[in-house]
């Protein structure tokens, strides 16, 4: 009889440790039903690893913190690449939108911090972004502002990428 080993490496473990997910809001809901009114929580949830990926998560539950559960799976399954620089700024300036909300974010020199207010500034401490100036516009929903965020931070494009697209050399790109 052979000896099973029984310390099982578990990889996923490691890839979920390093995202951190933090709450942007909690709301009380209600649905109206035949016997009255059901109440549920709902959370908005920011999941990211501050090396790049983030994104946004909403979850509803009975409870709250079945809520967040759910809101920290639908933003893993939500999650984006950012390109950063070297001195973990954005690449170029960008506008995203999200139902009302819109997002301007322009790259700022290293030692300026995250000036940005509310979920944007969530998002973009979770992306791993160090040095940016980020001005929410329009609507101060919470959700709407995130989602703005993210679609602010998923048009961002490098050097490569443009180079990739038109299918000529970086050299290329620059002559």
């Amino acid at each position: 009889m052979a000896k099973t080993n029984k310390k099982k490496k578990n990889n996923r473990t490691k890839k979920e440790e390093a995202f951190q997910e933090r709450v942007i809001q909690i709301r009380r809901v209600s649905k109206v039903v035949k016997g009255g009114k059901k109440l549920s929580f709902r959370a908005i949830v920011v999941v990211g690893n501050e090396k790049g990926k983030v994104g946004v998560g909403v979850g509803k539950a009975a409870d709250v913190i079945g809520a967040v559960r759910k809101g920290v799976a639908d933003g893993k399954k939500k999650l984006i690449d950012v390109s950063l620089t070297k001195a973990n700024s954005i690449v170029h300036p960008t506008n995203g939108a999200a139902g009302g909300a819109k997002v301007m974010m322009r790259p700022a020199a290293p030692g300026t911090g995250v000036i940005a207010g509310g979920a944007v500034r969530t998002v973009l401490e979770l992306a791993g972004v160090q040095n940016i100036l980020a001005k929410q516009l329009g609507s101060n929903n919470p959700l709407n502002n995130a989602r703005a965020a993210v679609d602010a931070l998923e048009t961002l494009r490098t050097f490569k990428d443009v180079a990739r697209e038109r299918d000529i050399s970086l050299e290329q790109l620059f002559a």
